[in-house]
């Protein structure tokens, strides 16, 4: 590559914010790139499918390709191409109705589309195809998460003639190991993989095939969305079976902190906050607490500490553990308030604790985009006590509103929260690190000494709102990859 030419790189992702999201995917594909165009020695492009959550935005979508043949066993052999013009990107969505015009992205309330492996595997290959259709020759392609894996597997063992992708470089981003796209063994001839890549050393994973191993072994390097995670992964603990393949290429496994949009999330500007508020002047702050006081019926006159909790309501998160230390919990002088939605059994579990505890846990069964801005902004404190966590930005977007987080010490948790010393007055909030009651509550009860008793309260507060995790300093970590993938000699494709 010539030094003066930007480094080409194709983001292949299935979902991106704003243009359609399920979790933290999307947003990390969303706002990624954007920080990277930023970036003059850079030229960035996103493909993704398009799904019907994009059409119904009724986005200035431009047609670039119709009826694009693609060599595929079934019966869709034809895509099309449209084009979104975002901040200093273009996106290229991949059309077939038939595969992507669904009312969800992945899954029903009844379970996952039994066609899952053919819609992904065929977005794959039509994602290599738009290159080619576009003559964008990629320095990197930077695919994420098992639904873009494939791309991998169809580069290495379907090469063709005219080494279109000869130089492209490969990397693979892990954003949650426990999700690797697991599928019967007859889906490689369905869409079209040669049947020898089910064996151990390749695709086959305990009598399936697995579409993230495709991205692990076939990439020129991995990363994925903390340095802890990337350490945690090697281990039988987190490593979901895929331990001993991570372990191999150790030597090409980065862990690179997800960031956070320190515009959209901003105390000072915050259109969802009843006052603002920012590091020299903190009166808006009082003023988001009694509003979330007010929400939940608690006392506006109380000066018990509101301890806050917005995620997804399942085992990762640590909610069995809370359920197991809510009433060690709440015997303390705090109010608890929960939003989020998940697992059915994990509502209902919280639904009866609320009715034990009226007093003292607030408790809302929804998505709620405004609430939880007024969750992270009126908390005292925040509670993560996930049982693994690859990242996590919700510890970041508490810091940045000045609430302390209580978290355990695992993942993106222990590489953005760093444990209180009133000695030096350093650290950002509290850590626990075992799976239990007891040091969950001991964590709470340790945070809870140091609430509104001066020095320490307005340096913990000051300490969060300093911390900087915006995604600067994270699209300057992958530059910096990108750059190494591509002083390293460009693989050959078999």
């Amino acid at each position: 590559m010539n030094a003066a030419t930007r480094i080409r790189v194709v983001f292949l992702t299935p979902e991106m914010a704003p243009l359609a999201k399920t979790g933290g995917l999307a947003d990390v594909t969303g706002a990624l790139p954007r920080y990277l165009a930023r970036n003059p020695r850079l030229e960035v492009m996103v493909i993704m499918p398009l799904h019907r959550e994009v059409r119904k935005k009724n986005l200035p979508l431009k047609t670039v390709f119709e009826r694009i043949m693609i060599d595929w066993p079934g019966s869709e052999k034809f895509f099309s191409v449209q084009e979104f013009q975002s901040e200093g990107f273009r996106v290229y969505l991949i059309d077939n109705p038939r595969l992507f015009d669904r009312d969800y992205l992945y899954s029903t309330p009844e379970g996952d589309y039994p066609d899952n492996g053919e819609r992904f595997a065929f977005f794959s290959l039509a994602a290599l195809e738009t290159l080619r259709a576009l003559s964008w020759k990629p320095d990197i392609i930077h695919a994420h998460d098992w639904q873009s894996s494939l791309a991998f597997a169809y580069l290495r063992h379907r090469p063709t003639a005219d080494g279109f992708f000869a130089e492209t470089r490969l990397l693979c981003t892990i954003h949650n190991l426990a999700y690797q796209g697991l599928f019967p063994p007859d889906l490689l001839g369905r869409v079209g993989l040669p049947g020898h890549l089910f064996n151990p050393e390749d695709l086959e994973f305990y009598g399936k095939v697995n579409f993230l191993k495709a991205g692990l072994l076939y990439s020129d390097a991995i990363s994925t969305v903390s340095p802890t995670y990337s350490r945690e992964i090697q281990t039988p603990e987190f490593g979901c079976g895929l331990e001993g393949v991570l372990r191999k290429r150790s030597d090409r496994l980065f862990g690179i902190l997800n960031g956070i949009d320190y515009l959209e999330w901003n105390p000072e500007t915050d259109p969802a906050l009843p006052a603002h508020y920012s590091r020299g002047n903190l009166a808006g702050k009082s003023v988001c607490r009694l509003e979330l006081l007010r929400y939940f019926n608690f006392p506006l006159d109380s000066a018990r500490p509101v301890v806050g909790m917005v995620s997804r309501l399942a085992g990762q998160k640590g909610f069995d553990l809370l359920a197991r230390s809510l009433d060690e919990l709440l015997k303390k002088e705090l109010y608890l308030v929960i939003l989020g939605t998940g697992e059915i059994e994990i509502q209902n579990l919280l639904v009866e604790a609320q009715k034990k505890y009226p007093g003292r846990l607030g408790l809302k069964i929804a998505f709620d985009d405004r609430l939880a801005r007024l969750i992270y902004a009126g908390s005292d404190f925040f509670l993560i006590p996930s049982r693994y966590e690859p990242c996590g930005l919700t510890q970041m977007y508490s810091l940045r509103y000045g609430t302390v987080p209580i978290v355990r010490s695992t993942g993106g948790l222990k590489d953005t929260v760093s444990e209180f010393n009133p000695a030096t007055l350093q650290g950002n909030g509290f850590l626990f690190e075992e799976y239990q009651t007891a040091p969950l509550v001991e964590a709470v009860s340790r945070a809870l000494t140091f609430y509104r008793k001066e020095p320490f309260w307005s340096r913990l507060v000051q300490n969060g709102l300093d911390s900087d995790f915006s995604w600067e300093k994270s699209a300057e970590d992958y530059f910096n990859l990108y750059r190494q993938l591509l002083s390293w000699p460009a693989a050959r494709f078999s």
